[in-house]
Order: structure tokens, then sequence, then C-alpha cells
């Protein structure tokens, strides 16, 4: 997997260079300081995925997101992050990031965090999810869409537990390509970019 670094620290983007390039399965292609130079490098060097720090001068991960997602849609975005500005976290998500991570984690569990989103899961940390769910508990309560099945309501709320399309299918005894059917058709109901957007819906309604 082809991954692109951005953080405003030198040492942070030096410590994961070193550590994440590494592993046999990932390839660093490129670093950058902020999210427009994040933007800029995507259009450069087309990576698999993005690792991006939300606190940046110039352009915060926020943007860089929002731009990546518009622009390069098949491209990753997973939000690292200290995790002390909550809205920012949750707008990021809106803007199409697969997942975010914290910083004082393993790094290990950041390499799996980032081999889970290139499998195609949702990757939701588990104290960053949790007050992510409350956030959004606090937030006027929206009504989940009355036109869903009940095998559709099962598969969005696997879908915001993080799960693939191939964990999906397992759990609900279905095949992988109806499972991607399902929630492609729900994409397509409720007007909704990507699997992301999916787990944020039903978490406001849930």
């Amino acid at each position: 997997m082809r991954v692109l670094l951005v953080d405003d620290d030198a040492l942070i983007r030096d410590g994961l260079t070193i550590l994440i390039g590494m592993e046999e399965d990932f390839e660093i292609v490129g670093t950058a300081s902020n999210g427009q130079e994040a933007f800029e490098r995507c259009g450069q060097l087309m990576p698999d995925l993005v690792l991006m720090d939300i606190r940046m001068p110039i352009m915060d991960g926020v943007l860089g997101t929002q731009l990546i997602k518009q622009h390069f849609n098949s491209i990753k975005v997973v939000i690292l992050t200290t995790f002390k500005d909550d809205e920012y976290i949750k707008e990021a998500l809106k803007c199409g990031a697969e997942g975010y991570i914290l910083k004082n984690q393993s790094s290990d569990s950041i390499i799996e965090s980032l081999r889970a989103v290139g499998k195609g899961n949702t990757v939701f940390e588990r104290e960053v999810a949790s007050t992510l769910s409350a956030m959004l508990k606090d937030e006027k309560r929206m009504p989940l869409a009355t036109n869903l099945s009940t095998r559709e309501l099962e598969i969005m709320k696997l879908v915001a537990d993080g799960l693939s399309n191939k964990e999906i299918a397992e759990q609900i005894f279905l095949s992988e390509g109806t499972t991607r059917n399902y929630v492609t058709g729900l994409l397509e109901k409720l007007g909704l970019r990507d699997r992301t957007q999916l787990a944020i819906y039903y978490l406001q309604r849930s």
C-alpha cells in the first residue's frame, strides 16, 4: 500500500516514515506538512492512503481531507490525532475520512488500523468512537429513513461498527457481492457518498 504521511511535526513524519516503511506491505511515497500540500502531493503521487494530522498551519486536516476526497475519491484518508478537538474529528469524517486513530497508540496498532482501512474497513478507534457517539447523541435526533428494510438496517449498523463487506457477509451469511450491493443501494437511497457518511448517518439516528 502506497502511503502519504501528513504532519507539521518533522519528527513525527520521520518517525512514522521509519516505522511504517519497515513493513513489507507499505511504501512511503511522500510526506507533507499541511492539508494544502497533501492535496497537491496526492495529485502528483496518487497514493493509496493518506495518514493525516488534524491541527496544521496553512490548511488543517479537515479541509485537506475534503479537497482530497472531492478530487481523488479513491484515495483513502485516515486521521491521526491527539483528539483535543472533537469537532475537527467529526467534520473530518463528514468530509469522507475512512478512519481516525490516536497518536498515543502503539506503532503496531497504527499499522494494523491502516491495514484494516486498506481492506475496506472504516476504523473507529475505541476511545474516539465512544466520544464521537456521545457527541452525535447530543445533537438534535433525526429519524432513520422509513423506506429501509430490516436487512438494510442490519447492514448499516455493521458498517457503523467498522466491519468490511467481507466481515459483514460472514456475520449475516450473505455473499460478499450481495453485501456490496446492499451497501451501494443504501448509499444511493440515502444520497450518501461513502461508507463513512453511512456510518455517521446511522450513529446520528440510532
